[in-house]
Order: C-alpha cells, then sequence, then structure tokens
C-alpha cells in the first residue's frame, strides 16, 4: 500500500511538472562564444568561436540606427568594440545582456558638445511595439539590439559578460 502511495505521488509530480511553463533560463554546453559581431546595415547579429559562426540573428535596433550614437534620447545604436557588461534576468524586456556603452571615447563626444551619452544599451527580446510595426525594418528600440524572445533566452545562455561585441556600420 505505501509502495502504491509513493508511486501515485511521484505520477503526480511527473504530470504537474509537464505541465509547467518552460524556463526562460537554457543551457548551453557548446563552443565558447568569444565574440558577437553586429552587422546594423544588415540587421545581423553573429556569436563567434574565434572565426567561425556558431548562430546567425536577424535583429532591430534603435528608431534612427543610421551613424554611430553620440549622445541620449538619438535613437541610435553604438558603434565600435564594447563588451557585454552583465545579464539581466529582470529586465524589463525579456531577458538582457548589458553591454559596456558607452566607452571613454563616447563620453569625449559627448563632453566636448555639452550633451549626455546616455547608456542602458542591451541586447534584449521583446516586446514588439506599435512602432516597430509602422516601420519597415522593425526598428523600434531606444538603440539597443533587439532579437526574439526564444532567441534572447539561447543568446543569454550562449554569452558571458566579458564577451567582446563589435557593432559595424
Amino acid at each position: 500500500m505505501r509502495l502504491l502511495r509513493v508511486l501515485f505521488v511521484i505520477l503526480i509530480g511527473l504530470t504537474l511538472a509537464s505541465c509547467a511553463e518552460k524556463s526562460k533560463f537554457k543551457t548551453y554546453n557548446g563552443p565558447t562564444v568569444t565574440s558577437i559581431q553586429v552587422h546594423k546595415a544588415e540587421r545581423k547579429m553573429y556569436l563567434l568561436h574565434d572565426s567561425k559562426v556558431l548562430k546567425t540573428y536577424d535583429i532591430h535596433l534603435g528608431g534612427n540606427p543610421i551613424g554611430k550614437k553620440h549622445f541620449e534620447g538619438d535613437g541610435k545604436t553604438p558603434e565600435g568594440v564594447y563588451f557585454i557588461s552583465h545579464r539581466n534576468p529582470n529586465s524589463t524586456y525579456h531577458l538582457s545582456l548589458g553591454i559596456s556603452y558607452p566607452n571613454d571615447e563616447d563620453r569625449a563626444y559627448a563632453k566636448a558638445a555639452g550633451k549626455p551619452t546616455g547608456g542602458d544599451i542591451f541586447i534584449h527580446g521583446g516586446p514588439v511595439t506599435e512602432r516597430s510595426k509602422k516601420n519597415k525594418r522593425g526598428d523600434w528600440t531606444a538603440g539597443c539590439i533587439a532579437v526574439k524572445d526564444k532567441q534572447i533566452e539561447e543568446i543569454y545562455a550562449m554569452v558571458k559578460p566579458g564577451t567582446p561585441i563589435i557593432i559595424l556600420p
């Protein structure tokens, strides 16, 4: 009788586990991502291990993406060499990876112009907004790099803080 109860409890546990929402925190056991390249004009992001492309993603950028980000509120996505500064599991968006913008060069440029550099640049997931639906390229962020929610889950698992990110025009 006791064995029957134990089996019943295990069966209920397995049933409940199968109904639970899948976690947004994935695991990754492949080659280390040694760098990220973003090609703004192509709207592509590449995760690389040395010179080998591990994954390619379609991306969305800031609402005014052409040119280098110089100031807070310009709607541009930065260009240059940065690194992944941190992981944010409690992002306003669906997960996010911080980008180390602004760097010393960005701060000096903005200071010379007497304007703030801004910050809080991330790779993140949704949401899709009304603005992005109207924009023919789908650019909708305030300067970040956006991907689909399932993709940021994968990227979040693959990319660690300290990983260089090269953002090209």
